[in-house]
């Protein structure tokens, strides 16, 4: 027997879509901007922030490139370029102004429950990664952001940072480290919730258990945005004047769904991963820090191995991986034919061609979803070589939808990092992609807002740079900015 659904239909100036850290940061942010504008939420799980934004589900970094090793890549000449890690660090200061600013005024309250300090390091063994570490650590260290650098060929040293590193380790062996004091911890899912508990005692309508079935333009020009609600299977109608799409995985579809000719050519590969998590004290204790390393040849830059402490819900605890995997859904909670239904005329010469051209990639997926359980133990052991297997269990993380786009008139190329996607009058934008997406939520959003709302950003001036005080400058470029951004945002953040 069907059950009857019952149609309604609302007005709101600004839907968001999904309910993690960027509809989050994005709708806290216009509520600051735009007290008066109505903003509702739509998210189809029942709580936020519980796909990419939770904390299991990513690695809590705090992206700022103080230790992520693919955002400073050698060239053939044997230089490192910094560029990447400049642009990255530069973002993820802005994301800290922002934090630090809504805990000045109250909207986030203690910082502990998302943020915490920690130390940031890159660990490599063998001659080719030993050289190839103190070149990044040369050109790093001469910038002012990534000033205080450490770095250390010394087995006792590296010891004395993170002793799991080191304790059964071969002697003889080649090793090297550099270490950063100023990293973070980020817990993005209690980040993300407290931001929409925020927007909603600001007035924002916030429905969870809501799921987006479509996506129109009404001929008066507002966006029709399909809603289901799952539990009473009744639909709403909410008419938009802006839409953003913040939906991770589930954001092409919608984009699709839309009709918007900037989203043509673009095609989404799903990559899951799984991590081994230790809780045992005798072994959390021991290690304090985010310790990345060198990606596998062919491995995508969000399989870097790393292993990293975690503050969770008030309790430390350690990360080791990502093992990478495939399936076919584009969020963890989605369906199996997200990929196949998100093929279509105008992206499938894209999605063919990034075939061809990835072949590697799709060899280590393979290779990665047939490693056991004692082979990924094993690549623990290089990392940490008393490892006791049976004191880690495996977990699943979230899904990743790198994105495909459109090179040339038939090519296509794979993106590894997140791309804005807005129409041309500026009234639908959306965000495909992953990593470093979460910590450089802030500047992608004034980005968004800079290509939808152009003709409001010179209004907006004051009140944007009383929320992220550098906008406009490059801290790098300004030694006695970046120190006092430094000591404001470390004493907010209590960090120091």
């Amino acid at each position: 027997m069907t059950v009857p659904t019952t149609s309604s239909t609302a007005t709101h100036d600004v839907v968001l879509i999904g309910g993690g850290i960027m509809s989050a940061a994005l709708g806290v942010l216009l509520q600051k901007l735009e007290p008066t504008w109505s903003i509702a939420l739509y998210e189809s799980l029942d709580q936020a922030g519980l796909e990419s934004s939770d904390p299991w589900n990513n690695a809590g970094t705090g992206h700022a490139a103080l230790c992520e090793l693919n955002y400073s890549p050698m060239d053939k000449n044997g230089r490192v370029d910094v560029t990447k890690a400049l642009g990255i660090n530069e973002q993820f200061w802005t994301t800290r102004q922002f934090w630090s600013s809504l805990v000045a005024d109250g909207t986030l309250k203690d910082p502990k429950s998302f943020i915490n300090p920690l130390p940031h390091m890159s660990f490599v063994w063998g001659d080719d990664h030993a050289d190839y570490l103190r070149t990044r650590y040369e050109a790093m260290s001469a910038q002012p952001l990534f000033a205080g650098m450490e770095h250390s060929e010394d087995p006792e040293q590296i010891r004395a940072w993170a002793p799991l590193l080191i304790e059964g380790r071969e002697p003889g062996q080649r090793l090297a480290a550099s270490r950063n004091t100023g990293g973070t911890d980020v817990d993005f899912g209690s980040l993300t919730r407290q931001l929409i508990t925020a927007m909603a005692g600001a007035g924002a309508e916030v429905r969870f258990g809501h799921k987006v079935t479509g996506l129109t333009r009404g001929t008066d020009g507002r966006w029709e945005v399909k809603v289901k609600n799952k539990a009473a299977g009744s639909e709403v109608v909410d008419r938009a004047r802006f839409v953003f799409v913040g939906a991770g995985g589930g954001a092409l579809p919608l984009l699709q769904k839309s009709g918007i000719p900037e989203a043509k050519g673009f095609g989404g590969f799903p990559v899951s991963g799984q991590f081994l998590r230790c809780t045992d004290e005798s072994v959390v204790n021991q290690h304090m820090a985010k310790v990345y390393g060198q990606a596998a040849v062919g491995a995508p830059p969000m399989s870097v191995p790393h292993l990293d402490t975690r503050f969770v819900n008030g309790k430390r605890s350690l990360l080791f991986g990502p093992y990478a995997g495939f399936s076919t859904n584009f969020l963890k909670t989605g369906s199996y034919l997200d990929l196949p239904l998100s093929v279509r005329p105008h992206n499938l010469s894209t999605m063919l061609d990034v075939a061809k051209d990835n072949m590697d990639l799709t060899k280590y997926l393979v290779t990665e979803v047939l490693k056991s359980r004692d082979k990924k133990i094993d690549a623990l052991h290089e990392f940490y070589p008393e490892a006791d297997g049976g004191e880690w269990e495996l977990i699943t993380a979230g899904q990743r939808v790198q994105v495909m786009k459109r090179k040339g008139r038939f090519g296509g190329v794979l993106q590894f990092g997140t791309e804005v996607v807005t129409h041309a009058d500026g009234s639908l934008g959306g965000l495909l992609g992953a990593s470093p997406g979460a910590s450089t939520a802030a500047p992608i959003m004034v980005k968004l807002l800079e290509r939808c709302f152009p003709a409001k950003m010179a209004g907006w001036d004051g009140t944007l740079k009383e929320l992220i005080p550098s906008l406009g400058h490059t801290l790098n470029d300004d030694p006695a900015l970046l120190d006092e951004v430094r000591t404001v945002t470390d004493a907010a953040l209590k960090l120091a």
